[in-house]
Formats: structure tokens, C-alpha cells, sequence
């Protein structure tokens, strides 16, 4: 390979997509019980479920950039270009720690190119940006063509999705606690998407989970627009609810034909956010 692709763990993607690219990973750690958890120290994602249902609050980090720095020079052995496709910054601080490690490392090693693209995409919609990219590459296209196709197409990446639980939204500053206390007495299910700036913003809602995960294939409709024909294949990522996901896949090879689906976990950096009984939907369309 020309040249080497690194993400963040917030892409969520399965590993057998980042070992058969070959893409490299930073790992934002976090904290639960008193543990910190990183790429060297992992936790199953379904006991971190668990220890969430069972009361537990975690906390999270961005990237430390002194590690992202000592990631580079290990990839820089191999490769004199890396292109490093970021969890939004609109969501944390690690765009801009990596792009600090990045220019670092260029300074102090001319001729090694390091290009850190702000994708403003989240869970497997910064998993499909990184996915498109490594397909792209991988047809042989170069390291500029690549940087400008992932430039063109992040802001593409729709980013539909709902939760189960609206406590975590409400720790993380997203609804207040009366719309969180009320919500949940009534049973209320948000639709929230990942805006132009890579923040999470709601746009709807609706009673019951069974009704809510059916509005997320009804915007899929609304969404794609003249991108309809370029869904060949669907990201969903969850909250350790797959049995849910199951009736939403159903809905949308039904609706449009689309049988080809990526799944698996939200990661504990964004669910500790997010919560258990999290689906989130991502795909190509017109605008966000």
C-alpha cells in the first residue's frame, strides 16, 4: 500500500475492515469504575454495557497528543505519507491533538507528509469516510486524489440515530433534565443527526422504541436524495441492542433494496455519551 490510512477508535469499525486495510488506530481512553481503558488495555464492550446498565458512569479523554506523536514515528518507518481521518471536532479535542503530533513529526522529519482531515463524522459515519478512503486507495488511486476524495465526501455521510435512554443526553449536555425526566415518564425516543459543524444536534422525536427506530428509515428516504443509487451497502452501529437492529435492516431492504450492512458496537468512547440501546444509521446522501 502507497501509503498508510489511521483513524480514531470512535469509527467503530469491525476488525476484520481495519486489519484487512490495514489501518492503523489511536485509541481516546476512558474511565469507569475507577479503570482507564485504552488500545492497550481494552475492556469487552459488553461488559462495558453492563457495568452502564448497572449504574456506572464513565468518563472519557481526547487523544493525548505525546502518544499520537510516538504513533506516527512507528508508522513513519513504513510510510513517508499517512493520511489520518479524525473524529469530528465538534465532538472533542483529538483533531486537534493529532494535528499538533502531526506537524511535529513533519518538522522533525522532512519529506514525510502527514495530512489530518477534520471529518466531522462519528461512530461507523467516521467508519464509512475511513472505509470509502481505504476502497478509494486501494483502487490505486494516490495520496492527494485520496485526501480530496475524503475531503469531498465527509460532508456527505448522514448520520441519523436514537436512543433508548435519554439520561446519558441529558449528562452530556444535549436535552435538559426536565426533558429527560418528562421523555422517559412518557416513554419519548429523540432522532438526533451529526450537523455541518460534527455536532449532535435533535430533530425529532417520537413514542416508543419500535416507532423510533421505523423514523430512522423514514429519513433515510428524505435524506439521500440524488445519492439514492450510491447506497450499495448501510452502517449501523448500537448500543448492545442487536436484536433491534434486525426490524431497521429489515425496513430498509424493503423500502430500498439495500441488503449489504455493516454493523457493530458503538464504542465506550462514545457510548459512554450516548448510553445502552443506542442505533445509529449512516449513509450517502445530499446534505446532512
Amino acid at each position: 500500500m502507497s501509503f498508510k490510512i489511521v483513524t480514531d477508535n470512535t469509527a467503530d469499525l469491525p476488525k476484520k475492515i481495519l486489519d484487512q486495510n490495514q489501518i492503523g488506530v489511536m485509541t481516546l481512553p476512558y474511565t469507569i469504575e475507577g479503570a482507564t481503558y485504552d488500545g492497550e488495555h481494552p475492556l469487552d464492550v459488553k461488559e462495558f454495557y453492563i457495568k452502564m446498565r448497572n449504574g456506572s458512569m464513565p468518563t472519557t479523554s481526547q487523544v493525548n497528543p505525546d502518544e499520537a506523536k510516538k504513533a506516527f514515528e512507528r508508522y513513519i518507518l513504513d510510510y513517508k505519507e499517512i493520511l489520518y481521518i479524525s473524529f469530528s471536532s465538534g465532538l472533542s479535542g483529538t483533531y486537534n491533538s493529532v494535528s499538533l503530533a502531526a506537524s511535529e513529526v513533519m518538522e522533525e522529519n522532512p519529506g514525510v507528509k502527514i495530512e489530518v482531515i477534520d471529518t466531522k463524522c462519528a461512530s461507523l459515519g467516521e467508519g464509512l469516510v475511513v472505509y470509502m478512503a481505504s476502497n478509494f486507495r486501494n483502487q490505486g488511486k494516490s495520496f492527494e486524489e485520496t485526501i480530496e476524495y475524503v475531503k469531498s465526501m465527509s460532508g456527505h455521510v448522514i448520520h441519523i440515530f436514537t436512543v433508548d435512554d435519554l439520561y446519558h443526553l441529558y449528562r452530556g449536555g444535549r436535552v435538559s433534565k426536565t426533558t429527560a425526566f418528562i421523555g422517559t415518564l412518557a416513554n419519548i425516543k429523540p432522532i438526533l443527526h451529526v450537523d455541518n459543524d460534527g455536532k449532535l444536534i435533535p430533530i425529532g422525536k417520537v413514542r416508543g422504541r419500535k416507532k423510533s427506530i421505523h423514523e430512522l428509515a423514514d429519513y433515510m428516504e428524505t435524506k439521500m436524495g440524488s445519492y439514492k443509487s450510491e447506497n450499495k451497502i448501510v452502517f449501523i452501529s448500537h448500543g448492545d441492542c442487536i436484536d433491534d437492529i434486525e426490524l431497521l435492516k429489515e425496513e430498509i431492504t424493503k423500502r430500498y433494496g439495500i441488503d449489504q450492512f455493516v454493523i457493530n458496537e458503538v464504542g465506550a468512547t462514545i457510548g459512554a455519551h450516548s448510553g445502552p440501546g443506542t442505533i445509529a444509521l449512516f449513509f450517502l446522501g445530499d446534505k446532512r
